[in-house]
């Protein structure tokens, strides 16, 4: 179970480092208005929000990797609640879809890491 939970707390981190990039790198971008739904206008009004969302889907993925990498079991449960409230706030303020990309993948991988304790 543990090492289970420990492949599905990597796979949540990566996906939170793509979604860090695209925030905060590729939001003005065709990749990043195609992946959050943004015309090009509004896209750049509101790069310096995509910036600092980004940074704190950054810190969800460094928490992780910091957990995985020994920060040990406590981090990394942390941070999947982190990431699965993120995700069902994202989901009730934004999108719908924010809940299968952000809690579910959490969830899934919360469960294994605490049954393997």
């Amino acid at each position: 179970m543990l090492i289970i939970g420990n492949v599905l707390a990597a796979i949540v981190a990566l996906i939170h480092v793509y979604i860090a990039v695209l925030e905060m790198f590729l939001w003005t971008k065709p990749q990043g208005r195609k992946a959050f739904g943004l015309t090009p206008e509004f896209a750049e009004q509101t790069k310096v929000l995509g910036l600092n969302q980004g940074l704190y889907n950054g810190f969800l993925a460094a928490g992780l990797i910091w957990g995985l990498l020994g920060g040990g079991f406590a981090a990394i449960v942390f941070f999947l609640i982190c990431v699965a409230v993120a995700g069902i706030v994202g989901a009730v303020t934004a999108s719908r879809r924010i809940i299968y990309v952000q809690t579910v993948p959490a969830v899934l991988a919360l469960i294994p890491t605490l049954l393997a304790h």
